[in-house]
């Protein structure tokens, strides 16, 4: 049962959990409006930007029909005059049946579940956990390769810091995924999330070279240099540029090539990609409406 159940990690959903959520979202595609949650009000506190996220939470809400509460910028919230997230936390819980979350700091939607009246939506915290990306991109590659099983999954980019990765790897650990781990030194996938592959004895590959591995993957999931995420920027200036995803780069890749990107997007998929039936990042988006939709009502308890 997911009901009054926060969603801070991939983990705190069981794999039977996570299958639902994809099974009622394939519904809500094909019905994206109904006035199931006209008696509830979502508060969406943005402490970090947010395009889609955001923008695909309300979306979903308000199709279902909730009212929405919340900011998309701390500095118009009480944060700005040193109201602790604790207190910022009880205080909206008392005005909402729901609360969808992110905050730049790691460990943020945890302690907010531990103090919320209400059920808590992690939205992305820090660079730790994204598990809502999660669940829409499980969604795209369900859809896409019509199973989630004996898939190769190539992970191109920032593996250290994107916190998309890390809730995506934890989730296809569940699956016999054959992990691809694409990335510059610096940015390797960390230990902590490496481990999950390592203790279901799943097989993985880690390199620094993206065009050797195209031919090979049924998905390859482009992710940006994060920038926001350096102390220093000539840390950043170094690897901003590693990888760069040209349409002439897919020549040789296999028909049901898919290539995922959770956006936005800098300079690391080229525009003449997206043109190409294997680019599937903008519908992936869309995707994130249906499953957001599919999380809300399962939590609220108004499906099972």
């Amino acid at each position: 049962m997911m009901k009054n159940k926060s969603l801070v990690s991939i983990n705190d959903f069981t794999r039977e959990e996570h299958i639902r959520i994809l099974e009622l979202a394939g519904a809500f595609e094909k019905r994206p409006k109904q006035r199931i949650l006209e008696d509830y009000v979502v508060a969406t506190l943005f402490f970090e930007p947010s395009t889609r996220t955001r923008l695909s939470f309300e979306s979903a809400a308000t199709r279902l029909g909730a009212r929405v509460i919340g900011f998309s910028d701390s500095s118009s919230s009480s944060v700005t005059k040193g109201e602790t997230l604790r207190d910022t936390i009880l205080t909206v819980s008392n005005y909402c049946d729901i609360i969808v979350m992110r905050h730049p700091k790691e460990g943020s939607a945890r302690f907010a579940s531990e103090v919320a009246g209400v059920p808590v939506i992690n939205a992305g915290d820090g660079a730790n956990q994204h598990p809502t990306q999660t669940l829409l991109d499980l969604y795209s590659i369900r859809k896409t390769q019509g199973s989630l099983d004996n898939l190769n999954v190539a992970f191109v980019g920032d593996l250290k810091y994107g916190r998309t990765v890390h809730s995506l790897v934890q989730a296809l650990c569940n699956y016999n995924t054959t992990f691809h781990l694409i990335s510059p030194l610096e940015l390797k996938l960390p230990s902590s999330v490496k481990s999950s592959i390592k203790e279901r004895n799943l097989e993985y590959t880690q390199s620094t070279d993206l065009q050797n591995i195209i031919s090979s993957v049924d998905i390859l999931y482009m992710t940006r240099i994060q920038k926001e995420r350096f102390s220093d920027p000539l840390d950043y200036e170094k690897v901003k540029n590693a990888y760069v995803l040209r349409n002439n780069m897919l020549a040789g890749a296999k028909s049901n090539l898919k290539i995922l990107h959770p956006l936005p997007r800098v300079n690391e998929i080229t525009t003449d990609v997206d043109d190409n039936p294997m680019a599937y990042y903008f519908t992936q988006a869309l995707n994130g409406v249906f499953v957001r939709q599919a999380l809300l009502a399962s939590i609220l308890g108004v499906v099972e």
